[in-house]
């Protein structure tokens, strides 16, 4: 029953209901934690060849003969480009391999222009007073984390079912040239699991920011992360840029952290060639080369895209039952109670869940005090700070399919436990 059609008397015998269970799963001294988008051991396992697929030194060489225990090639070995190209959608020669972590290219681009701009002509984005950057919300914590290290004051623009508020965006960034960047997660978002959609897409190729040197920082992290029969399709920004002869908008960004391992990887960025020469030229100056070992066994374990999207098949068969759980208890105990909201999402690593507002804080409390670690409340959001305490990210990949079954038994009982109080406070 819908606890906004209850009485006071019905609410506080299913507060005493909720409480006995609670209390009975606090008994239970559990240890479950969904708390970070990370791969199952099961998940690792599928992807271990690789860490043997080099079993000679003539198996060090790429096809051009190139040695890869060698110095040089500082933007990566040819042979995988083409694979990074397909995933994130643009021409090979736009592409520069680096290390293990497309967060930390993020971080170095971000740095670089703080103290070079893209742009001849303009300032370095360090001495641009009162700078900022754009950040949908609810949406990566991580990418905040950069942006308010670097000390950009950061704007909330809201998300909707096709993407960020285009709206908005279009009018902020063609206003104010203090406005430098925006942050997007365009398939499966982090953590709604939102695509944007191509009516969005097409915007983002179309904006006419005020600031020459305004990016569009495009994480393309979940790009071949589906999870169900019916994926997610996302259009390609750089040939949508390459329309409207924008083509210097966009920095895009890769990686096979959840498709191999996490941590030891490899991570891809692509620009046009403009965009490209001012990072290049300070990669040159940080590095002699990556680690193109890691590269040559990636390119020998998946061989060409089609390698790359079997093997994802063995992820979704892994990850589909497990948001299958997820979204079963949120239909079946939340669902009827009209205390929550959530998007069900065709791939990415994540369910976000808004529960009533106001209680976000104390489900996330409630499920610790019961053995259940989950995202903080409110780190979806720029500066931590989620004006309406609702959001709260669900990460179902790490635990086991009994331990989930368990996990989202506590979610549910504390979501509801934290509305009946809420609603009950309210009377």
């Amino acid at each position: 029953m819908n606890y906004s059609e209850m009485t006071k008397e019905q609410l506080l015998n299913e507060k005493s209901a909720l409480e006995k269970q609670y209390e009975d799963y606090k008994a239970m001294n559990l240890k479950l934690d969904m708390s970070r988008g990370k791969p199952s051991t099961e998940q690792l396992n599928i992807s271990s060849r690789i860490l043997d697929i080099l079993t000679s030194t003539s198996d060090c060489s790429t096809e051009k003969g190139f040695d890869c225990r060698n110095y040089g090639l500082m933007d990566g070995i040819t042979e995988i480009k083409p694979i990074f190209a397909q995933m994130m959608q643009v021409d090979p020669d736009m592409i520069m391999v680096g290390g293990n972590s497309s967060l930390n290219m993020m971080f170095d681009t971000i740095s670089l222009f703080m103290t070079k701009s893209p742009v001849e002509g303009e300032k370095p984005w360090l001495e641009v007073k009162n700078r900022k950057f754009l950040c949908p919300a609810p949406g990566y914590d991580r990418h905040f984390g950069i942006t308010e290290y670097f000390g950009f004051e950061m704007i909330t623009i809201p998300m909707t079912s096709e993407g960020p508020d285009m709206d908005m965006v279009e009018k902020l960034v063609a206003e104010d040239d203090s406005i430098k960047g925006i942050w997007c997660v365009p398939k499966y978002s982090n953590p709604q699991g939102i695509t944007y959609s191509d009516e969005t897409v097409k915007r983002f190729a179309n904006l006419n920011p005020k600031a020459k040197d305004f990016r569009i920082f495009w994480d393309d992290a979940y790009c071949v992360h589906d999870v169900t029969e019916t994926p997610d399709k996302l259009i390609s920004l750089m040939d949508e840029c390459k329309k409207t002869g924008k083509t210097d908008l966009p920095i895009i960004f890769c990686s096979t952290s959840k498709i191999t391992f996490p941590g030891s990887g490899v991570a891809a960025m692509a620009a046009d060639e403009n965009n490209m020469k001012v990072i290049k030229e300070k990669y040159k100056y940080q590095t002699i080369s990556f680690d193109k070992v890691n590269m040559l066994r990636h390119i020998l374990f998946f061989k060409d895209i089609d390698g790359v999207k079997a093997h994802m098949d063995k992820h979704k068969s892994i990850l589909k039952p497990k948001f299958d759980i997820v979204l079963k208890h949120l239909k079946e105990s939340v669902g009827p109670t009209g205390v929550a909201t959530w998007f069900e999402p065709n791939g990415g690593y994540f369910v976000a869940v808004d529960v009533m507002e106001g209680t976000a804080k104390k489900v996330v409390e409630l499920c610790k005090e019961a053995g259940v670690v989950l995202t903080g409340a409110g780190a979806t959001y720029p500066y931590g700070n989620d004006p309406k305490d609702s959001n709260i990210r669900i990460a179902p990949s790490y635990p086991t399919l009994d331990e989930l079954e368990k996990a989202m038994e506590i979610f549910c009982v504390a979501t509801k436990l934290a509305a009946v109080n809420k609603i009950l406070e309210n009377m």
